[in-house]
């Protein structure tokens, strides 16, 4: 029976998402907006199930939520649109868990599966990275993430959470548009707001960064993960005289000076999804480094605390060239 309703699904959503690709062109934003005036007290609820409906089947959400800024303005137009938003994306997210997961899950193995597990391990801070800095397609993503093992309410907390910033951002864009074109009163005003606006948008993928890294960790930690020749990373982003000079370096780490990290980072990707400890003298080069890394997708980062300075006051052994 399972079986059976999982088919019907997929048709329906195949068939509907078809049809909003074939006819996505012939969508009059002004029809639009008439439409739900005419709904009165119900238009709200009207835009959106209508936004709902969209998000499942993959309309465009930025036209639907600029709509939304001109129906009900800045603060009421964010709420209705963060919150038809993030209900299509639950709905999107519980179809890929119910009916695809189990199929998937069967089918996933090497690159992909490794991928799946990091999005696991990491939990809310990958959704807050998604969100907050959208770089992959918000309808397809809520499919993606339905797949993984990730719990269902940290995934619609985070979702509502992370998605204000920019739901905010293009509500209040929808509105200034209407007030640009209507010759609404305080322009510059607004205009300054919006560029604001913009400008958090900007910040946000250095701030989300700093989530992904992983808490720091002093050398203890890192000497019994060595010794239980755990699957890991420990990057010394030191220049090549320190780590070949006086101080030494720790056995099996891996040199990448800082400053050509950026340029080399090819060289690390096997281990995106696993965890990464980066080491230096003290502290400061080592956070820079964790910076790149989380930027460039690493799930799992920690800085060593005082890094090899602490490592020698502890006797613990080192190499040298």
């Amino acid at each position: 029976m399972k079986k059976l309703l999982r088919v019907i699904l997929l048709i329906l959503l195949v068939a509907g998402i078809t049809s909003v690709f074939i006819y996505r062109d012939q969508f009059d934003p002004a029809a639009f907006q008439g439409w739900i005036n005419q709904a009165g007290i119900f238009g709200p609820l009207v835009f959106m199930l209508i936004y709902i409906i969209g998000t499942v089947l993959f309309f465009p959400g930025a036209a639907l939520t600029l709509i939304g800024g001109a129906l009900f303005g800045p603060v009421y137009g964010t709420f209705y649109n963060l919150t038809a938003a993030t209900i299509g994306a639950a709905i999107s997210f519980l179809i890929a868990r119910y009916f695809l997961s189990d199929y998937v899950e069967q089918k996933t193995a090497g690159r992909v599966k490794q991928l799946k597990l990091g999005v696991e391990k990491e939990g809310w801070r990958f959704i807050a990275f998604v969100r907050l800095v959208p770089l992959f397609p918000f309808n397809a993503l809520n499919y993606a993430l339905g797949l993984t093992r990730i719990k269902f309410w940290h995934y619609v907390i985070a979702s509502y959470i992370c998605m204000l910033p920019g739901g905010l951002a293009y509500t209040y864009f929808g509105y200034i548009g209407k007030e640009a074109a209507t010759g609404g009163e305080g322009l510059i005003q607004k205009g300054l707001l919006a560029l604001a606006l913009i400008t958090l948008i900007l910040f946000l993928p250095r701030f989300i960064s700093s989530l992904r890294q992983g808490p720091m960790m002093d050398v203890d930690a890192l000497k019994q993960k060595l010794d239980s020749k755990q699957d890991v990373l420990l990057l010394d982003v030191r220049t090549t005289q320190d780590y070949n000079g006086e101080q030494g370096h720790v056995t099996g780490s891996i040199l990448i000076p800082v400053e050509e990290l950026e340029q080399r980072i090819s060289e690390i990707e096997d281990f995106q999804e696993k965890t990464v400890m980066t080491i230096c003298r003290t502290d400061r080069r080592s956070a820079q480094a964790a910076q790149i890394l989380a930027k460039h997708g690493f799930a799992d980062v920690h800085v060593i605390k005082q890094g090899m300075t602490d490592w020698l006051a502890k006797g613990y052994p080192i190499a040298s060239k």
